[in-house]
């Protein structure tokens, strides 16, 4: 006979087959809106093709690179040509790296992943801890600087924390790297990784900890006024099982969530963060590929955006489901 576990799992994967039917029109239309932007963009993809070049090439030349690249068909033309590509596993290939788009990618994709993770993680695990310490000690020294420091990072953009990172921590008190993956000698191997990852990951993460930290605080406050903590009390168990066992489940629920409507800023922090720190992940190619009105690499990569905003969030979801017996697949 199947549990209730059972029934949260089928759910699941009901959640998980709408949100995929739901995800290829929206990937289709944000790619046919990307297309659309490049078409009605004032930079030539022809100048950037051949940069200085241009001015001593030869028109005919330039005519025959430009019905080669599909420059002169309309927009519809190249987006379907586009899309019969993507269909046979073909992505096209890059102006800006003169490489395969699936090869940019995949070089500078697990960058971006081991960034994004490390300082998403750094982020959930510093925001549990002290949105914990501050609703339990509420009042205290410790909760009143938390809130405070949290309030005022709100305001302050990824890429100013990323530029006074490096002017404390890479300039004045030279104690980790500025930039890069590794030393400019090369070698070092994982350590000098993790030091030039240090950096970039923990601005991606104080830029993510105030909002997480001020729900976690926010939420436990909430769940220790509750009826079931009020009677955990008053059995005289200690404050200590109270706040985690009966208090902090009722918090991890919005926290969760939070966690998941925060990932469209994430993807905009790794962008930022990567740009000032010189990480080498796919940020950078986006950027180049935007300047250089570098369509296949472009699209690839904002498709890519979309899809990691809506796994996550899916992800985020599926966890509700399976922690809180009362959601639904539906809700």
């Amino acid at each position: 006979m199947s549990g209730p576990r059972d029934g949260r799992l089928r759910a699941a994967g009901r959640m998980v087959l709408r949100r995929a039917l739901v995800a290829v029109p929206l990937l289709l239309a944000v790619s046919g809106v990307v297309f659309l932007l490049g078409a009605a963009s004032p930079f030539d993809p022809l100048y950037q093709y051949y940069g200085t070049r241009i001015f001593t090439a030869a028109e005919a030349d330039l005519a025959r690179t430009r019905a080669e690249l599909g420059l002169d068909d309309p927009v519809w033309r190249q987006y379907a040509d586009w899309l019969g590509g993507v269909l046979g596993a073909d992505w096209g290939t890059s102006r800006s790296f003169g490489q395969p788009v699936t090869r940019v990618v995949a070089e500078r994709l697990p960058w971006t992943l081991l960034l994004a993770g490390t300082g998403l993680t750094l982020a959930v695990l510093v925001a549990l801890t002290l949105g914990v310490v501050s609703a339990w000690r509420q009042g205290g020294w410790v909760d009143r600087l938390t809130v405070t420091v949290a309030h005022s990072l709100e305001g302050l953009p990824t890429f100013l924390l990323g530029l006074g990172a490096i002017a404390v921590f890479a300039v004045a008190l030279p104690l980790l790297p500025a930039g890069g993956i590794s030393e400019a000698a090369g070698g070092g191997g994982a350590a000098s990784t993790l030091r030039h990852l240090a950096l970039p990951a923990l601005v991606l993460a104080v830029a993510q900890l105030p909002w997480l930290i001020l729900t976690v605080r926010q939420q436990l406050l909430v769940g220790l006024a509750d009826d079931h903590v009020t009677a955990a009390r008053s059995r005289g168990l200690p404050e200590r099982t109270v706040v985690l066992r009966h208090g902090l489940p009722v918090a991890l629920l919005p926290f969760v969530t939070t966690v998941g409507t925060r990932l469209p800023e994430l993807v905009t922090g790794v962008v930022l963060v990567e740009e000032v720190f010189s990480w080498p992940g796919v940020a950078g190619a986006m950027v180049k590929a935007g300047l250089n009105v570098d369509f296949p690499l472009l699209v690839a990569l904002t498709l890519l955006a979309t899809a990691a905003v809506l796994a996550g969030n899916l992800c985020a979801d599926v966890a509700v489901l399976m922690i809180d017996p009362r959601a639904t697949a539906d809700g």
